[in-house]
């Protein structure tokens, strides 16, 4: 089932646009997945001591997009998860950018994780 079918069977109104929830709560579960699987990477990788920094971020970005991803499937969105989760994407992203040359799994990670913060902040700024 997906994320869409579920919150169109929610039997009350909801104070959101549905098109940027199911947005914002597929990104984050694609970006959570990616993190992880970016970190597991990074650790296959024979440099995995020069990139500590980025397996860090990883793991911290997977796990606030999972907690975000949670609470917005309940309808509860918060501004300050949201800004928070926004923090947690745009850090993984610039450290896996950094490594996107040599490392094509950074280069994904990197796209998920822009892909999550836009959906985010479009979200957020509807709620303004």
């Amino acid at each position: 089932m997906d994320t869409k079918t579920m919150l169109d069977a929610y039997p009350r109104e909801i104070a959101l646009d549905r098109g940027l929830l199911v947005a914002a709560i597929d990104a984050l579960a694609a970006c959570a997945q990616t993190c992880t699987a970016c970190a597991d990477a990074c650790l296959a990788e024979d440099m995995v001591a020069e990139l500590r920094t980025c397996i860090r971020t990883n793991l911290d970005c997977a796990d606030v997009c999972a907690a975000t991803e949670r609470v917005l499937t309940r309808q509860h969105p918060s501004r300050e998860l949201l800004q928070a989760c926004l923090a947690a994407c745009r850090a993984c992203a610039e450290e896996c950018e950094r490594h996107a040359g040599m490392h094509e799994h950074c280069r994904v990670c990197a796209q998920a994780c822009r892909a999550c913060e836009k959906a985010c902040s479009e979200l957020l700024a509807a709620l303004q």
